[in-house]
C-alpha cells in the first residue's frame, strides 16, 4: 500500500491535468496536488541547485509532492520529513518555484508556536530569516520581494534581531529597487521606522524628506492600479496609515515645499470659503509652507483674511493681538513664544486658560505634537477647571492616534475611541460644548472594537484597560454597538 501511494504520487508530479478528489481528505489520504507544467527550455532558471541537479531525480520530486500534499491539509510532522529532503536533494525545486524556501518559513513559524525552549526559539527564529536569505541568492528577480518579507518579519515578528536603522534599511532597499510599484506589505512599516528614526535623529532630513515624497509616490500609485478586492483591501490599509503617519513631518518647518500645503489644506478653503477659521488656518498653514507673496492661492485668500481680521486702529498694539497675528501668518514658533510669555505674565485665570488652550492648539494641528498639545490643555483644565474646550481637544488627540498606535484599523487602532469617548463625556458637562461633545460620541461609538476582537484578546466589557502608546491613560472596556 506504502509502494502505491508513492507510485501514485510520482505519476502525478508528472501529469499536466489531475483530477479532483471528489471526498474531502482524512489524515490517512494523500491529496495529490496538480504539478505545474515544466519550464519553457529557454526560461531563466535559478543558479541552485535544482530537481536537474540532483543525483536522484525521481526522488527529489517525489518528496516535493508528498509534503506539498501533506502541507496542503497542514500535516506539518507528516510533511516536515519529507521536505527536508526535498530540500537537500534540490533547494531551488524546479528552478522556477520558491517552493523549499518559503515553505520552509512555513515550518519554522510552525515550530514557533509550540516551542518554549529559548534556544530552540532562537535557531528557528535565525532559519527563517536564512530562508529569506537564501531565497534572495537563488532567485535574484525576486531579490527585493524577499528582502520586503525578510524585514516585515523583523518589524512585526522578531523586532529584537536587527536595531530600527538595519530594518529601515532592508526596507530601503525595497523601495529604492521597486519604485512607485513597491508591494504594500513593506509602506506602513517603512513609514513607521522613518518617522521615528528621523525624530530620534538616526536618519537626516534630507533623506527623510526624499523617502517622504516617494512613499506617497507608492501609496498613489498602488491605490490606483489595485484590481482586485484583496488588493483593493490592502492598498486601504495603507492608504490609511501612511499618509497619517506623515502628516507628523508637518510640523518640521521646511520638510514639505508650498506645493503639498497647497495640495492638501486649498481644498478645505474650497469647501468652506466664507469660514473666518479656514480661511485663517489655510492662510497659515500656505504660510509655513513658505508660499511665496506672489502666489496665486495666496493672493486668492489675502482680502478674505482682511475681511475676516480687519486692522485693528489703535496707538498701542494688544500683546494677544501680536500673537494672533503671528498665528495667522504661519509663524506658528513665535505665536508659541508669545503665547507663553502672555500665560506667564498674566495673573487672570481665565486669559491663562485662552492662551494654553491655543498652544495646544498649534501643537496639535500645525505640529503635530500629541503629547505637548494634551500638556498644555491640561494647563487651560487648571486655570478653568470643568472647561468643555480642552476636554474636546484631548478627545481629539487620542481619536487622531490611529495610525500612531496602530495600524489604522483593528483593535490596536480602535481602542484610542475608549479614552476619547471618556474626555467628550467630561465635555458634556460644560453646556458650551455639550452639542459638540454628543456629535463626536455618536460618530465614534461605532469605531469602538467589537465584541469579537474584545473576547479573542481574553478581554471582558466593563473591565479596566490602560491604553498604550503616548496616551497611558485608564479607561473602561466597551463594545461597539
Amino acid at each position: 500500500m506504502r509502494i502505491n501511494i508513492i507510485f501514485m504520487a510520482f505519476v502525478a508530479f508528472l501529469l499536466l491535468e489531475a483530477c479532483t478528489p471528489k471526498v474531502a481528505p482524512t489524515t490517512t489520504q494523500v491529496v495529490k496536488e496538480t504539478p505545474p507544467p515544466p519550464p519553457p527550455v529557454n526560461q531563466n532558471l535559478s543558479p541552485c541547485k535544482k530537481f536537474t541537479d540532483s543525483n536522484n531525480v525521481e526522488g527529489a520530486k517525489t518528496n516535493h509532492v508528498l509534503y506539498r500534499d501533506f502541507l496542503k491539509q497542514k500535516q506539518y510532522a507528516e510533511a516536515f520529513p519529507y521536505w527536508q529532503k526535498a530540500y537537500e536533494m534540490a533547494p531551488a525545486a524546479d528552478g522556477v518555484r520558491d517552493y523549499h524556501y518559503l515553505d520552509g518559513v512555513k515550518f519554522y513559524e510552525h515550530f514557533l508556536t509550540t516551542e518554549t525552549d529559548a534556544a530552540k526559539k532562537e535557531e528557528y527564529t535565525n532559519k527563517i530569516l536564512d530562508f529569506y536569505d537564501q531565497a534572495s541568492m537563488c532567485y535574484p528577480d525576486k531579490a527585493s520581494m524577499y528582502k520586503g518579507l525578510k524585514a516585515f518579519k523583523l518589524y512585526y515578528s522578531f523586532p529584537d534581531k536587527k536595531t530600527n536603522k538595519e530594518k529601515y534599511d532592508l526596507f530601503k532597499e525595497v523601495i529604492d529597487k521597486e519604485g512607485e510599484k513597491s508591494p504594500d506589505f513593506v509602506v506602513n512599516p517603512f513609514t513607521a521606522l522613518m518617522v521615528d528614526l528621523y525624530i530620534g535623529g538616526e536618519i537626516p532630513l534630507e533623506e527623510t524628506r526624499m523617502y517622504a515624497a516617494k512613499i506617497l509616490e507608492v501609496v498613489d500609485y498602488g491605490t490606483k492600479n489595485a484590481k482586485t478586492a484583496r488588493e483593493k483591501e490592502r492598498w486601504a490599509l495603507v492608504s490609511g496609515y501612511a499618509p497619517a503617519r506623515l502628516e507628523t513631518m508637518e510640523g518640521v518647518e521646511g520638510f514639505y515645499d508650498c506645493a503639498y500645503y497647497k495640495a492638501k489644506y486649498m481644498i478645505e478653503y474650497q469647501e468652506n470659503p466664507t469660514d473666518c477659521e479656514t480661511i485663517a488656518s489655510v492662510y497659515g498653514r500656505l504660510k509655513w509652507g513658505k508660499c511665496s507673496d506672489s502666489d496665486p492661492d495666496l493672493n486668492k485668500l489675502k482680502p478674505e483674511m482682511t475681511r475676516c481680521f480687519p486692522p485693528v486702529q489703535t496707538t498701542t498694539t494688544a500683546p494677544a493681538a501680536l500673537c494672533s497675528d503671528k498665528l495667522r501668518n504661519g509663524d506658528y514658533n513665535g505665536a508659541l513664544g508669545c503665547y507663553e510669555e502672555k500665560a506667564n505674565a498674566s495673573s487672570d485665570p481665565e486669559k491663562k486658560a485662552q492662551y494654553y488652550l491655543t498652544m495646544a492648539k498649534i501643537y496639535y494641528s500645525q505640529f503635530k505634537k500629541y503629547s505637548k498639545a494634551r500638556t498644555y490643555a491640561r494647563k487651560a483644565l487648571e486655570q478653568k477647571p470643568g472647561w468643555g474646550k480642552p476636554h474636546i481637544l484631548i478627545g481629539k488627540l487620542y481619536a487622531s492616534s490611529g495610525a500612531l498606535c496602530g495600524s489604522g484599523t483593528g483593535f490596536d487602532s480602535q481602542r484610542i475611541t475608549w479614552v476619547a469617548i471618556d474626555e467628550w463625556n467630561k465635555a458634556k458637562r460644560d453646556p458650551e460644548t455639550a452639542s459638540e461633545a454628543k456629535k463626536l460620541i455618536g460618530k465614534y461609538t461605532q469605531y469602538m472594537p467589537s465584541k469579537e476582537d474584545i473576547f479573542q484578546r481574553s478581554l471582558k466589557v466593563g473591565s479596566s484597560y490602560k491604553v498604550p502608546c503616548w496616551i497611558q491613560q485608564s479607561t473602561t472596556i466597551r463594545a461597539a454597538p
